[in-house]
């Protein structure tokens, strides 16, 4: 309740110092072109891609030396048709890494849970529903790649996405 009673209060001096500034401001041009720029940054700031925290633990684990598996390993350039099927197999073959990590104990394992956990809510969230295409591969149909060339192709992957 000593929470509820201080957010109250917060408010309540927000609610003070808005009225008493920011209406001011509202009178004259310049406080106009503030108000619609403040409106407008957040819009920029909520397009950006919606990969953005899985390409930072790419980051991350992308120089991990404790981490050696195969991996199956779709192609960047996969057509546009099949891309939501591309990411789903670099997802699911996060899996495996993880799988690995817990075997090993390595260093990075929280970062492959992370990337393996945001690509999963991802797809919930976004009702991702591809069809398999005659064109499209199962994941098991790519080449086996080392760790390395796996993360280079799964980057390229999320960053075409993000275009």
């Amino acid at each position: 309740q000593e929470t509820h009673l201080k957010s109250v209060c917060l408010q309540y001096q927000l609610y003070q110092l808005l009225n008493s500034h920011c209406f001011c401001l509202l009178k004259n041009g310049m406080g106009l072109i503030i108000f619609f720029l403040c409106a407008y940054v957040p819009k920029t700031e909520a397009s950006h891609c919606k990969w953005a925290e899985v390409l930072k633990d790419l980051e991350r684990i992308k120089t991990s030396k404790d981490i050696d598996v195969s991996l199956y390993t779709a192609n960047a350039d996969e057509d546009e048709e099949c891309q939501e099927l591309v990411m789903r197999c670099f997802f699911l073959e996060t899996e495996v890494i993880i799988q690995e990590c817990r075997i090993k104990n390595c260093s990075k394992t929280q970062d492959v849970w992370n990337i393996w956990k945001n690509g999963n809510e991802s797809f919930k969230k976004n009702k991702l529903t591809s069809t398999k295409s005659e064109k499209c591969k199962e994941c098991e149909e790519y080449e086996e790649k080392n760790f390395t060339e796996f993360v280079q192709n799964f980057v390229k992957v999320m960053q075409r996405d993000c275009k």
